[in-house]
């Protein structure tokens, strides 16, 4: 019998959490047992630890974010620590539409995901986990060692901004790189906030209490 990649997916759709059918799609496409270190809890719903004092996070927390986010077919996106490249690989699926090359689709944009990752531990394990998906090769992912609390001005801007550690506040350099229209999704505190932009200065914001973090970090921590 085949087994079911990720059977914790229809338990968080269930609940009403999962909702969008391509996000779903990439959660049951994406095998959380490729970006852990213990294979044996891979498809437990609880943070886990990846090393460094760091964590993938919970997969009904990814959901609930990714949901917030609304990635789409053709979006960049630039995601802020990507530790194991767990949910790096699901945005690449969701963006890329699974890889579909551009030369079977004429002026298909297949999106792109910049992932940042500050450790360097992390930052080697976790490209070797996205590259078992091959999207490293074909060029949806492009991942960067570095502090990306100073933001990524060089690909901006972007349709989506999804960070994985909660900081004091939001740095002004993710918000002047949103797109017009794009949406930030980010811990801040205990909380998870939904940026919204809606002109050059101009931001719709909803707060979602009850979270737990690990603390975003820069080079000047």
């Amino acid at each position: 019998m085949r087994r079911t990649i990720n059977p914790f997916v229809e338990d968080i759709i269930r609940r009403g959490i999962l909702k969008t059918p391509s996000i779903i799609e990439a959660f049951k496409s994406v095998d959380r047992a490729n970006f852990v270190r213990e294979k044996a809890l891979a498809y437990i719903d609880e943070p886990l630890s990846i090393g460094e004092g760091q964590t993938i996070s919970q997969p009904t927390t990814v959901a609930f974010m990714l949901e917030l986010l609304q990635p789409e077919a053709g979006n960049k996106v630039f995601e802020i620590g990507f530790g194991s490249g767990w949910q790096t690989a699901i945005l690449a699926y969701i963006v890329s539409q699974n890889g579909i090359q551009k030369s079977k689709i004429k002026n298909q944009n297949l999106g792109k995901v910049y992932a940042v990752e500050r450790i360097k531990e992390l930052f080697e394990w976790g490209t070797t986990n996205i590259a078992k998906y091959n999207f490293i090769k074909k060029g949806i992912v492009e991942v960067i060692c570095g502090d990306a609390t100073k933001g990524l001005a060089e690909h901006a801007p972007y349709d989506r901004i999804i960070a994985a550690a909660a900081g004091a506040s939001v740095p002004e350099s993710w918000l002047k790189e949103l797109k017009v229209g794009g949406r930030l999704v980010t811990p801040v505190g205990g909380s998870i906030w939904l940026y919204i932009k809606r002109s050059r200065d101009k931001f719709d914001k909803k707060e979602y209490k009850g979270f737990l973090f690990v603390s975003l970090i820069s080079d000047e921590s």
